[in-house]
């Protein structure tokens, strides 16, 4: 019988959702805003896309330095810290008038904020308060219960839209976003691992550094920043181009939610009883499947709705698979920092999707290009999880 879950390890599963649910799912929504700002404020699409390619490098920049904070003083200072950016961030896109403005808002506070308040330093807490073999379930639930932000947040972030307008919807996000730093406390604290306590971080990012599954791990995870990063603020101007209407494209975001949501349970039940590599081999060749069905067929509301239900099934159900690699293969002790390293990765990628996604449609005055580009990258990440060892460093091997 599996190890019964602790009342600390139930709390921390449900606060680290929900700071998950809104720190991500609020940023979520942030394509919904793409056009209405740029037609307001005369701007070309490049500056709200470098806008969001700032937040998500900045996010992945700092989220080591987040994780390893968190590793030494706490979950739950790091969280406060980082909601406190977060709020600051979102409120001061709502009062932009220049570009400047909205790089710093959106992309440095923003983006400060989020390697604070979302995966990286969430599932770490999540991670260390659970039994081993509950670990990948444990970690599929939470980010599957975050996703939900994904579901929730898009069409509430419309309705504050159409009713009030850009500046005060964003005002308004800002505002709700404040309950993070009280989540916090559910998961103060830090859970030692017994055994891996004599390792400094400095040996943990030594040893890491000389595993090629961590290399090959690293190298894959920019490639779902890259998809996720490009969908999530692309997608509801491509679909404008097309012809759809706006209620459209924050149903498409929500519907990605939703079922991202099953995808994340799924892989992290799936994670505890398959091989994680061969899962994270199948669910990027099957992202490269479904984008170019999406792009060969004629667009219609059917085939965006459809293609944003398989998508999310396939959105964030890399996160539970790959954050459970890296505490399966090197113990969780240090698993905020050396995850946080892997998502810098995949926050590099976020960076190219997104800005190349509005470059070269300034460029060519199409996406196609990038969405090529996409499903070249989604083939690359499916072979490079292949030859990964999944099997515990002789460190941990020696200790068991």
């Amino acid at each position: 019988m599996p190890e019964r879950l602790s009342r600390a390890a139930v709390i921390a599963i449900a606060c680290g959702a929900f700071i998950v649910l809104l720190s991500f799912g609020i940023r979520s929504g942030f394509g919904l805003f793409l056009q209405p700002m740029s037609l307001d404020l005369g701007w070309g699409r490049e500056v709200f896309a470098l806008a969001m390619a700032l937040q998500n490098l900045l996010w992945g920049l700092s989220q080591p330095f987040a994780g390893a904070i968190a590793d030494k003083w706490g979950t739950a200072r790091t969280i406060i810290g980082g909601g406190v950016l977060y709020v600051l961030g979102v409120y001061l896109m709502s009062t932009t008038s220049s570009p400047p403005e909205l790089y710093f808002s959106a992309g440095v506070l923003v983006g400060l904020g989020l390697s604070g308040t979302s995966f990286g330093v969430v599932l770490a807490a999540v991670g260390r308060s659970v039994p081993a073999e509950r670990r990948s379930v444990a970690l599929g639930i939470t980010t599957a219960v975050g996703s939900l932000g994904q579901f929730l947040m898009p069409p509430i972030g419309q309705a504050f839209l159409s009713a009030y307008g850009w500046q005060t919807a964003l005002a308004l996000l800002a505002l709700g976003s404040i309950a993070m730093v009280f989540a916090a406390g559910g998961l103060r604290g830090r859970v030692e691992a017994s055994g891996h306590g004599q390792q400094t971080i400095r040996q943990a990012l030594a040893e890491a550094s000389r595993h090629s599954g961590y290399l090959y791990l690293t190298a894959g995870f920019f490639v779902c920043g890259w998809h996720i990063a490009f969908i999530a603020v692309h997608l509801p101007a491509y679909l404008a181009d097309g012809g759809l209407p706006t209620e459209i494209a924050a149903w498409c975001l929500a519907l990605v939610g939703l079922f991202n949501v099953i995808g994340s349970y799924a892989a992290g039940v799936l994670g505890g009883r398959l091989s994680k590599k061969y899962c994270l081999s199948f669910l990027y060749a099957a992202r490269s499947v479904l984008i170019l069905a999406f792009i060969a067929l004629p667009l219609s509301a059917a085939s965006a709705l459809a293609f944003s239900a398989i998508i999310g099934l396939l959105w964030l159900s890399t996160v539970p698979l790959t954050s459970g690699l890296v505490a399966q293969i090197f113990g969780p002790r240090y698993m905020a920092t050396l995850f946080g390293i892997v998502f810098l990765s995949h926050q590099v990628g976020s960076f190219l999707g997104v800005w190349l996604g509005g470059y070269l449609y300034d460029v060519y005055g199409s996406y196609d290009l990038i969405w090529w580009l996409s499903i070249a990258l989604g083939l690359i990440a499916a072979l490079l999880h292949w030859p990964i060892d999944e099997r515990e460093v002789p460190r941990l091997r020696l200790q068991t």
